[in-house]
């Protein structure tokens, strides 16, 4: 059975290896190959549809609407909203450099 990553002794310095390979990449292509070689497809998937959320969120659209959207469910978006108030400031710094959407 898999511990659980709370339990891996030295897992913060695994977790800030991983954020300096993310770090160390230069563009979007190489981040994206390094996801889909890091990740499940459905581990992509659920990461992106958090993302798809995000801003939204940050726009203050209603979840019901966000969902509608988006199709992603209301306990998950219920989640982001969460971690976007109280969590680590990962999603706000995010969001600061994405860049603009054209159109």
């Amino acid at each position: 059975m898999k511990r659980r990553s709370a339990d891996i002794e030295g897992n913060d310095d695994a977790i800030d290896r991983l954020a300096a390979a993310f770090a160390g990449l230069r563009t979007a292509e190489q981040v994206r190959a390094f996801l889909e070689d890091l990740c499940t497809p459905a581990e992509l998937e659920a990461m992106t549809d958090r993302w798809r959320v995000v801003p939204l969120l940050a726009e203050g659209v209603p979840y019901r609407e966000i969902h509608d959207r988006t199709l992603v469910s209301v306990t998950t978006i219920g989640r982001v909203a969460r971690t976007l108030e109280r969590g680590a400031g990962g999603y706000a710094a995010a969001l600061r450099k994405r860049p603009a959407r054209a159109g």
